[in-house]
């Protein structure tokens, strides 16, 4: 590309590393890495409890983590959305 040229899409082009993009991400909708963060802990934990589960069947186990797992994601969804809306419409300056 010459640098007479001007470019069609400069957000992509300032942006040249794979982490800058992803900390760019991050900072937008912080509590997505949450989520993720607490879906991969809580699996963690589960796959750990994994050998201590007693007379519990395996079935019930994993469906018991799959649960869990799923609601610390939907939680962490839920804050996030209600975080988003309190930042645009309660911290947003009135025009």
């Amino acid at each position: 590309m010459s640098p007479s040229q001007e470019s069609v899409f400069p957000e992509y082009e300032t942006d040249t590393s794979q982490t800058s993009k992803l900390i760019r991400k991050f900072k937008e909708t912080p509590f997505v890495p949450v989520g993720m963060a607490g879906f991969a802990a809580v699996v963690g934990y589960g796959l750990y409890r994994l050998k201590h589960r007693g007379d519990m069947k395996m079935s019930l186990h994993l469906i018991h983590m799959r649960v869990a797992a799923q609601g610390f994601v939907v939680g962490a969804l839920t804050c996030g959305v209600l975080y988003s809306m309190y930042r645009e419409y309660v911290m947003k300056p009135k025009e």
